[in-house]
């Protein structure tokens, strides 16, 4: 397991859903430091589902580690703040810095729009 203030861009953790009780894959996008709050992971949510019209598939030449076990989905629109080792349970993988720009790029076009 990789320590909390160890973790960066491109990083896919394993973390605390902020929608439900369950844990879900997520995306590290930022790990900016506060004076008076620490860490703050950025990070945007990975899903299995592929249902979702807007959502990244991730293929296996998208990660820079071994790929995730099954065909997943980045939803950039879907971002999440993680502040504490708690909420993160486990390193799972990381993603190439090409495609970490990419899902970046889209996530940062929601919010400006």
């Amino acid at each position: 397991m990789t320590a909390f203030d160890e973790l960066e861009r491109g990083d896919i953790i394993w973390g605390t859903d902020p929608l439900s009780d369950k844990g879900r894959p997520m995306l590290v996008l930022g790990t900016p430091r506060f004076p008076n709050h620490g860490i703050q992971l950025i990070t945007v949510l990975i899903s299995t589902k592929a249902y979702h019209e807007e959502s990244l598939t991730l293929r296996d030449d998208d990660y820079d580690g071994d790929p995730l076990g099954e065909r997943s989905h980045v939803l950039p629109w879907s971002l999440a703040t993680l502040n504490s080792a708690v909420e993160v349970k486990l390193y799972m993988t990381s993603l190439t810095d090409e495609r970490t720009a990419d899902v970046a790029a889209q996530s940062i076009g929601y919010i400006s729009s």
